[in-house]
């Protein structure tokens, strides 16, 4: 089997160079095992040199042909798909703003645990209370509400406590 060519833009010289400067450890170690590859080192132990498998050697390698050092990093994982598709959330989103009806839900405001009810009704998907939660902090709402306001307040009188509060300028 013929080996896979490697990418001869950067001499062996530059890339050890540039891997003495490179704040990220696996990085440099991928940019030093494929400037030993350069320099005529047996793959497999520039590869054990470096702390991986030839094969994974050989799978950087084709990074490297493709993209250059910029394709030695570590790529963002994708993480799981989320169980509702995108017109779901929205519809979700706004069902939360526009607020229950308490002759339909029964409930004056939405908690997390009616919310996930309702999901389950509507779109037979399951969450969590913290998987709701996470959800809703992904969709920018908040579970917060805000502070009530006492009957008894004088508006009128807070403004006047507030200006005297004030240290003069």
């Amino acid at each position: 089997m013929l080996a896979l060519a490697i990418r001869d833009d950067l001499s062996p010289e530059e890339l050890r160079r540039q891997a003495r400067h490179m704040p990220d450890g696996r990085v440099s170690a991928r940019m030093m095992a494929i400037a030993s590859a350069l320099d005529g080192m047996n793959r497999s132990t520039a590869a054990r040199l470096a702390g991986m498998d030839g094969q994974i050697l050989r799978d950087w390698v084709r990074r490297y042909n493709a993209e250059g050092i910029a394709g030695l990093f570590n790529r963002k994982a994708p993480g799981p798909r989320p169980k509702l598709s995108e017109g779901q959330m929205a519809a979700l989103k706004a069902r939360v703003l526009a607020g229950p009806d308490p002759a339909v839900e029964g409930v004056a405001r939405w908690r997390v645990v009616e919310l996930c009810r309702w999901v389950a009704e509507r779109w037979d998907v399951h969450y969590s209370e913290t998987g709701m939660l996470r959800l809703l902090w992904s969709l920018d709402l908040s579970h917060r509400k805000t502070r009530p306001q006492p009957p008894q307040s004088d508006e009128k009188a807070q403004q006047a406590f507030k200006k005297r509060a004030l240290p003069p300028a």
